[in-house]
Formats: C-alpha cells, structure tokens, sequence
C-alpha cells in the first residue's frame, strides 16, 4: 500500500487553480488518495482540470465530505502541516524527518493534511492530527502557496517508499483516529462533570492530553481498556451521587417523624 495509502486532505480549499495542480503533483510522485474538506471551489471546473492536465482522474475521484473528522476516518495516523510556531509541546518538524512515519505501515492508511490558503488550519483541526510539519523557507518571504506546498511533501514521500527495517505490529493493534477520538470526547464529558475541567479552558487543557496520547500511538485494546475505566468511573460517579440523595431523603423522613 505504502504511498497509495496516504490521504491529502484539503480544509476548504478555495482555488480551483490550485486543486488542479495539487492533483496534478500528486501524480507526478504516485500518490492518487485526494479528500477535501468543504471545498469552496469547484473541483472539477475548467480552471482544476486544465491545471490538472493528466491527473483528471485523481479530481474525478476526490472524495468531499463535510468536516476533517470524515476525512480521517479509518486512518491510523495523521500529519499535519501549518507555517504558525505553536506554544505546544509537540515539536514542528522538518518534512523529510516526520513524513516517513506515515509509511512506517504500508497496510494502513494515513493522512497529511493541508488548511486553507489564507489561514491554514485551526487549532481545533490541528488536534486531530498527531504530528505537526513545518516546511522550512527563506525569512524574506517564508509565504507558500498551497500547491507548492503539497508538491515539496508528495516529493518528500516519494523518496520514502522502502519498507522499514524494524517489524511493525499487525493492523489490528493500532487504534483508527476516529475510535480515539470518541476516547477524546468521553474524557472531557467526564472530567467537566467531576469540576477537573472548566467550559472555558476545557480546549486548551484536552489539547495536553491529546498532545500525550497521540506520543502513546494507542492500540485498539488500550482505547477499549481506558474508555472501560471512564465509564466504571461514570457508574461510580453516579451511584455515588444516588446514595447521596437517598441518604438525605432517609435523613428529612427521620426530621419529620422525630418533630412530629
């Protein structure tokens, strides 16, 4: 599977120009899985397919769906890139160092995500992606345009395609994105429920915990295991806050039977 597994996925591209000629660098280092995200242009315009040239059928193919959740799902792991320096823990890395990672399983599916042209992505669709890519560029004009961009990293993994040496573990121990996600959710619920958390500041203190699991790369039995743990956590939470009311009832009966 190696490069045929590997997903771009385009946030709300708005230029037609540039879908084609993405679709067309795509073909050029034999990668052909485009998703996007909300577009705000017509793919298969007179614009993207004359850009394209030969890589018509990769726009013919594209896959839209609604949100970047959609777009992952089924993948294992997801890179992605932004130009902004984050106050994360989680490091911006060099392209040709992080995106051999995305091939380390040739049998699973992966995903490199782009954002928009104006903006990039958000930091909530940075969350989804478990490793982050800066490419770097002179300081007198560090500005990309975003097919430029998707050309230098489908290059990148061009020259990536060998097989690892180490063994990597069978498909059925990683966690897809999308089952670590709902671990993502469950946690929260949990923690705004027991005050660990607050609406205010929740987005930014789940980002750590992301930020933690994504270094974990979770294996399915482990996302089985800890929502396991939130939902007895959940059961107790609440048995707890029903002996509590029934002991206060019992407590009010016994004050009026003793006043009257």
């Amino acid at each position: 599977m190696a490069l045929a597994g590997v997903r771009i996925i385009l946030v709300e591209p708005a230029g037609p120009i540039n879908v084609g000629a993405i679709a067309r660098a795509m073909k050029n280092f034999g990668l052909h899985q485009l998703v996007l995200v909300n577009p705000q242009c017509d793919l298969l315009s007179k614009e993207a397919l004359r850009m394209a040239v030969h890589a018509k059928d990769i726009l013919e193919s594209a896959v839209i769906v609604d949100t970047l959740p959609a777009a992952l799902q089924g993948c294992i792991r997801a890179i992605a890139t932004t130009a902004r320096v984050r106050d994360w823990q989680t490091p911006l890395e060099n392209p040709r160092t992080a995106l051999p990672w995305l091939l380390e399983i040739p049998d699973l599916p992966a995903a490199l995500i782009f954002g928009r042209e104006d903006r990039g992505l958000s930091n909530e669709e940075l969350n989804y992606a478990q490793r982050f890519v800066r490419i770097p560029t002179s300081e007198n004009y560090p500005s990309l345009n975003l097919a430029t961009a998707v050309a230098i990293c489908c290059y990148e993994l061009s020259q990536n395609t060998e097989q690892p040496e180490t063994p990597i573990p069978s498909q059925t121990e990683f966690a897809p994105l999308e089952l670590v996600e709902v671990y993502y959710q469950q946690l929260e619920s949990l923690l705004l429920k027991i005050g660990y958390l607050y609406p205010h500041t929740a987005a930014s203190r789940m980002e750590k915990f992301r930020q933690l699991y994504n270094r974990a790369q979770l294996q399915t039995q482990e996302v089985a295991m800890l929502r396991g743990i939130l939902r007895q956590l959940e059961w107790a939470l609440e048995e707890s806050q029903e002996g509590k009311g029934a002991e206060e009832h019992r407590g009010r009966e016994a004050e009026e039977d003793k006043n009257n």
